[in-house]
């Protein structure tokens, strides 16, 4: 099963390259906006600023084809900063995001530690078709508030509730990283990309 990796310029891609990897896809990085429109299977990754991972896209062409599959909601995963640049905005970076989300990414405010870093518990809203209760591994400063309109969500809680992670027809954004939340978030991998 292949799955095409996109470089934002800031991401972890050697453990999304290996999580794949472990559950038997045959990922290969994109180097051009034609492999993202023809792929069967897209992975966003991130690890960094969302003004960066936004720039690293649209410099290299990709943003567009990205923000197209997932408004076609095509078999889709993006993970952390990944999953946040699907929104309008941020509080981390000026500039937009890829907007198929109308949503602002906010920091996490009162007296929680920045960054979570760590464990958390994932409790999926009814309909989800990838997320399953369990315990994933995040590293994140900056999160969404609310489950966007048309999009079936899961929840976590670090000061308060939050997005972990929404899934709409092929598309599924992870806060959270599934590639390091053990034989949970293989798991997760594995479902979604045989769906």
């Amino acid at each position: 099963m292949s799955a095409v990796v996109v470089p934002t310029g800031t991401a972890n891609l050697a453990s999304v390259l290996a999580g794949l990897r472990r559950v038997g896809a045959y990922p290969t990085l994109a180097n051009a906006p034609e492999q993202v429109e023809r792929a069967d299977r897209v992975v966003v990754p991130g690890v960094g600023t969302f003004g960066a991972a936004v720039s690293a896209l649209e410099s290299a062409g990709l943003g567009e084809p990205v923000a197209r599959r997932i408004a076609d909601g095509r078999p889709t995963l993006a993970v952390c900063v990944g999953m946040q640049i699907l929104a309008t905005a941020s509080d981390e970076s000026p500039g937009n995001g890829l907007g198929v989300v109308d949503a602002r990414v906010r920091r996490f405010d009162g007296e929680v530690r920045i960054p979570q870093l760590g464990w958390n518990h994932v409790e999926p809203q009814p309909g989800a078709r990838f997320v399953t209760p369990g315990w994933a591994y995040f590293a994140n400063s900056y999160r969404l508030d609310t489950v966007p309109q048309g999009w079936v969500g899961a929840t976590s809680d670090h000061g308060g509730p939050f997005v972990a992670a929404m899934e709409r027809g092929g598309v599924l954004a992870c806060q959270f990283h599934p590639e390091l939340s053990g034989s949970w978030g293989l798991a997760l991998l594995e479902r979604w990309l045989a769906a």
